[in-house]
């Protein structure tokens, strides 16, 4: 099995526990340029909230979209977008990448600035 398949293997696996739950889900996607994070509502399948480091606003303030620092600005971020649409609890899910650098990062910085996993 390649590593493609075992990601989304994962990703369906956590995908499936979130979904019993029925919770807004803080959804993440990494590529090697640049980190996603989107808070998604299950019931109604709509984006409540996003952060990317495509954003102008997050351009200006990071040299690299594609580093821990980078990731920890977009935690950071959703956090913030989460608490103006009056979101304060949600599921994490990490598309079925691992749990550690940048992913981790993003994590804690939500966790920081207020968000409830």
């Amino acid at each position: 099995m390649d590593k493609f398949k075992r990601r989304r293997r994962r990703a369906q696996r956590i995908r499936r526990d979130i979904a019993n739950l029925q919770t807004q889900r803080l959804c993440v996607h990494r590529t090697p340029r640049h980190i996603y994070a989107q808070i998604i509502d299950a019931r109604e399948a709509k984006v409540l909230a996003s952060a990317s480091t495509l954003e102008a606003e997050t351009r200006k303030e990071l040299k690299n979209g594609g580093n821990i620092a980078a990731a920890g600005v977009i935690g950071k971020r959703i956090a913030e977008k989460a608490k103006q649409a009056g979101i304060t609890r949600v599921a994490f899910d990490r598309s079925g990448f691992k749990y550690h650098g940048r992913i981790k990062a993003l994590a804690e910085a939500a966790r920081k600035s207020g968000l409830e996993f």
